[in-house]
């Protein structure tokens, strides 16, 4: 066989990736709040786009009978998807993952399901949500005004830089011998100055560490006497439950160690807590998931989505008055990027509610009963089934929140492992397992064992082993056994 140059020719298929497409699959991961952002960005810098307003839609449905039918509307997304090929949400159902990538709608009903009985979650902290949300100063804020009032000049910027070095829960993390050494100042000095920052409100800020903290909340109360400095200083006896060994350094009886233990339990470990450096974040909804009469009504939030439309009218003005090329040229790609980012925002928003209305169907027993009739799914599942690739589903579900009758849960809640539930091969959630784990723990009268809740756990119907039991129980911050009766014996001591 000779070797020697040629030339050939070859067909082959390869999928590019166009810069509107790529704008396209992005959008898809945003959420309602961030495509808000995005839209404000792009009417300021397309003047083809503009924000329908309430008046424009009443203009618009009147305008045959006001004598101007000949005048050309703005485009709305319905207008520019009749004219389409038809694969619009073709175009987003790409594998894109060799790729980087960083309202209400119309109402599409999902198939019938049954009745919902709503139940309330167990759960939730006893914080204040709303309070903390409305405190707008910071920690750092705060003392920094009580600093002012009570140090002026050299003092003040030492004060200033201890401040700085007291983290979100009221603990100053800093290493004092190098601190001095920074700012040139005197030791005696810079612990003179901290001593002035421990008094300030809150109580317990700018302690070192958990024993200084109560130790600053007990002084505060009047109770730092010799008996409480030694229950202080031996905090860890006091988790581990050696109450008689504290009795004996503490020098007091049973009744006063209790009330000495109900006390420190009465004191803030963090008190930097109740102040924050940003105000709290609420989640607001993407998707509303409601039941009707003829099954489950799955809309998108509108209120954070507004609708676009391009201004034709405007285009052809402009058109009129701009002869140049490089002036035409500039108004046909705004007027194409226009186009485009109004049909991409409506593929988008029937792609998550083709999502979000399979995923209701899927997950009917968790709106009727609650997590404990959540099932496993995965992603790949709901693909398939809405003809999809599993990547869409992935973008149509980040960042994205369901609210419902039970409350608001990201759509990633709902895509859970499985795990036996019995010998019928059948399986069940792990959400399911973890919430059945919190029950029995809550409810339990005697302290229950990994290996006591296993059996429980199998006459619920759930067949799990034992480090699964443990594992479900560490991730959601549950003690041990051991743990929870000592915990218990020191509440009873303290009451």
């Amino acid at each position: 066989m000779a070797l020697g140059p040629r030339l050939d020719l070859r067909q082959s298929q390869q999928l590019v990736m166009t810069p509107q497409l790529q704008q396209a699959i992005k959008l898809l991961a945003l959420s309602n709040l961030e495509i808000e952002a995005f839209i404000a960005e792009e009417i300021e810098r397309n003047p083809l786009l503009e924000q329908e307003r309430d008046e424009d839609r009443e203009l618009s449905a009147s305008s045959d009978d006001d004598g101007f039918g000949d005048a050309p509307e703005p485009e709305s997304a319905d207008t520019l998807l009749s004219g389409n090929d038809g694969d619009g949400e073709a175009q987003l159902d790409i594998d894109a993952s060799a790729f980087d990538e960083d309202g209400p709608g119309d109402r599409i009903e999902a198939g019938p399901s049954s009745g919902l009985g709503m139940d309330d979650l167990a759960g939730g902290g006893e914080g204040d949500i709303e309070s903390l949300a409305m405190s707008d100063i910071s920690l750092v804020d705060h003392l920094g005004e009580q600093a002012a009032a009570v140090f002026s000049g050299h003092r003040l910027m030492i004060a200033g830089q201890l401040i700085e070095r007291i983290d979100e829960t009221g603990y100053l993390r800093a290493d004092l011998l190098r601190l001095s050494h920074q700012l040139s100042v005197p030791m005696s000095e810079l612990e003179d100055v901290l001593e002035t920052i421990q008094g300030f409100d809150p109580t317990g800020v700018g302690a070192r560490d958990l024993a200084e903290c109560l130790a600053l909340q007990a002084r505060e109360a009047d109770r730092y006497d010799p008996c409480m400095a030694k229950l202080i200083d031996h905090l860890d006896l006091v988790a581990r439950g050696e109450f008689a060994r504290l009795k004996r350094m503490c020098r007091v009886d049973d009744e006063d160690l209790a009330d000495m233990i109900a006390e420190l339990r009465g004191y803030d470990p963090k008190p930097g807590c109740r102040f924050g450096g940003e105000p709290v974040q609420q989640v607001v909804p993407d998707i509303f998931i409601r039941r009707t009469a003829s099954g489950w009504s799955v809309e998108l939030n509108a209120a954070t989505l507004p609708r676009l439309i391009v201004n034709r009218s405007y285009y052809a003005e402009l058109g009129d008055a701009k002869k140049e090329a490089e002036g035409k040229a500039w108004l046909d790609e705004c007027l194409t990027n226009a186009n485009w980012l109004v049909k991409a925002l409506d593929q988008r928003a029937r792609t998550i509610v083709k999502v979000a209305s399979e995923l209701t169907k899927r997950q009917a027993g968790f709106f009727e009963r609650g997590v404990a009739a959540l099932k496993p799914l995965t992603l790949r599942e709901i693909a398939e089934v809405i003809d999809m690739h599993e990547s869409t589903v992935s973008r149509a579900t980040s960042n994205k929140y369901l609210s419902c009758d039970r409350g608001v849960f990201e759509l990633k809640y709902f895509f859970t492992s499985g795990v036996s539930a019995g010998e019928d091969g059948e399986e069940a959630s792990s959400e399911a397992v973890k919430s059945e784990i919190r029950h029995l723990i809550d409810n339990e009268d005697k302290i229950l064992s990994d290996d006591k809740l296993v059996v429980l756990l199998k006459d619920k119907g759930f067949t799990v082993a034992r480090r699964t039991v443990a594992k479900y129980r560490e991730a959601m911050g549950i003690g041990s056994s051991v743990e929870r009766r000592r915990r218990r014996k020191l509440s009873s001591r303290a009451a």
